[in-house]
């Protein structure tokens, strides 16, 4: 590092031991100033470097234009809602997150939850303490020989599979995204979300918060699993309804649920779940171990070195090593390459492989990399709860074991003079979506598989791929306007007279699974697709 030495500001009570490396460095100018006032605020930015902070400080965008000498943005933990991003990326400041450090502090809190829910641990306890003794009511049940069902083979999910099957459970995984070889390596069994639910003892949920997982855990679902099985939510409250979840509590479907994230925070009083005797909860603790707070630290520490000492910027969730003259010259292309990868990941419906990204006609060579991380990106956004940006995207693909490749053609084709095509090869085989900036501010979806098409990749979308036969258009739209969808725009494209066919609609309402499913079943109809870009 270069002379003076780098000014680093904490303004939120970070683990001071995990910053040890940070005091230590002898290039380094470490500085704490707790919860300061704005006053006092604005003076110690003054010739800051790096800021760090926790959820308190809010980083807003007059912040960030104060602070003339900032560089990095770290924020030690996983969201960073409290910080303008968009203001640091204007500004060419990268913003780093810990985003690893509290994975084994919460894949241990869903075991413990576990063992608490087997063995009535908590209820037990309540009942000691209370002066009485009744060992026959708080019988329990042993993990042994139990089916254990994993939804979501993220970082979280993967650990709490491998303490899993170290108890001697039998360990079933649902994740869309996740390979049947991958689950294979981890000695887990892959299924579909129905089959999980109804062989599964318990049932713990490690997937990403967002609207296709809203009430993942509902009326329907719930329902399905087997009779006497508990459920364990450690990943995000939405995922769960929880009044539908108290009622299946109630009659005895379910033996027991245990719960640290809830759809409001903190738990309303009137909460149902409040009530049930065979009801765990615990006030989101799944990070709050003294362990995963000094890990958080000494993550944000090194990120903070590493990039000051290299360039590098692990963890970043904006845009800083990409060449701005290239992401300029790449203009409306590099929203498209994101958008096709974002189209591309909500078509994919079993485990993902590998990302192919292929360029035909004038891309210069520096431009294909950062297109193809936009496109990864545009995937991995619809896959993982975590924000996916450029520089991360490719180390959560490696993670995962998603391959990613390139390919090029320094012809144009089909007229285009770029175009650019991004495929998903999955465990059921390859799909690829094409597109092409036709004008200044006319980006577009020009092809679907080997389907003509001429889409504007933009608001809601039901993409339907069909037999070409007389009448298709017309049953579509019918049953659409009988339950009240505005069709906006509608685009068909076929490969001959009745041969396969596809049809995008866009539309101004939400389609939901159950008018999906009457889509489905019209005659001819093969597939139906719901995207939101």
């Amino acid at each position: 590092m270069s002379d003076p030495k780098l000014k680093v500001l904490v303004t939120d009570a970070i683990d001071r031991e995990g910053l040890k490396a940070l005091a230590d460095h002898p290039s380094i100018e470490l500085r704490y100033e707790i919860a300061p006032g704005d006053d006092l605020l604005e003076k110690a930015l003054q010739g800051v470097g790096a800021w760090l902070v926790r959820s308190e400080t809010k980083v807003t965008a007059p912040w960030i234009r104060k602070a003339q000498s900032l560089k990095l943005i770290g924020r030690a933990g996983v969201g960073v809602d409290n910080i303008d991003l968009e203001e640091a990326t204007r500004r060419g400041i990268a913003v780093v997150n810990a985003p690893s450090a509290n994975t084994i502090a919460a894949c241990e809190h869903a075991l413990g939850l576990m063992l608490a829910l087997s063995r009535n641990i908590p209820q037990a306890d309540a009942d000691v303490k209370a002066g009485r003794w009744q060992r026959s009511k708080w019988m329990g049940a042993e993990l042994q020989g139990k089916i254990l069902g994993v939804v979501g083979l993220g970082r979280i999910g993967r650990e709490v599979a491998k303490r899993a099957l170290g108890f001697g459970m039998k360990v079933l995984a649902h994740d869309p995204f996740v390979s049947a070889g991958q689950a294979e390596e981890l000695g887990i069994e892959l299924l579909g979300f129905d089959a999980l639910l109804s062989r599964s003892d318990y049932v713990t949920l490690h997937a990403p918060g967002s609207d296709a997982t809203k009430h993942l855990v509902g009326t329907e679902s719930l329902a399905k699993m087997k009779k006497g099985a508990r459920l364990i939510n450690c990943a995000r409250g939405e995922l769960v309804d929880e009044n539908a979840l108290a009622q299946a509590l109630r009659s005895g479907h379910l033996a027991g649920a245990a719960l640290d994230v809830f759809q409001k925070e903190p738990l309303g009083p009137g909460s149902p779940l409040r009530s049930l005797p065979q009801v765990i909860l615990t006030p989101h603790l799944g990070a709050s171990t003294q362990e995963a707070q000094s890990k958080v630290a000494s993550e944000l520490a090194l990120s903070v070195i590493t990039f000051f000492e290299r360039g590098i910027a692990p963890n970043a969730l904006n845009l800083p090593g990409f060449d701005p003259d290239t992401v300029k010259a790449l203009g409306e292309f590099l929203g498209l390459a994101e958008t096709l990868g974002r189209f591309a990941g909500q078509m994919i419906d079993s485990g993902l492989r590998e990302v192919n990204c292929a360029f035909h006609g004038e891309f210069k060579p520096s431009e294909r990399r950062p297109l193809s991380v936009a496109a990864l990106k545009g995937v991995l956004s619809t896959m993982l709860a975590q924000g996916v940006t450029y520089i991360s995207a490719p180390a959560l693909a490696a993670e995962r074991g998603i391959r990613t490749s390139e390919s090029t053609d320094p012809a144009g084709r089909e007229g285009f003079r770029q175009l650019m095509t991004v495929s998903a090869i999955t465990d059921r085989g390859a799909l690829s979506v094409s597109g092409a900036v036709l004008a200044p501010g006319e980006p577009r979806i020009v092809r679907l598989g080997q389907l003509a098409v001429e889409v504007r990749p933009q608001g809601k979308m039901i993409v339907l791929t069909n037999q070409d036969r007389p009448g298709m258009i017309g049953r579509v739209g019918v049953l659409l306007g009988n339950k009240g969808i505005n069709i906006a725009d509608m685009r068909v494209g076929r490969k001959s007279p009745k041969g396969e066919a596809v049809m995008v609609l866009t539309v101004d309402d939400e389609v939901g699974p159950p008018l999906r499913s009457e889509l489905a079943s019209i005659e001819g109809v093969t597939n139906v697709r719901w995207i939101k870009l």
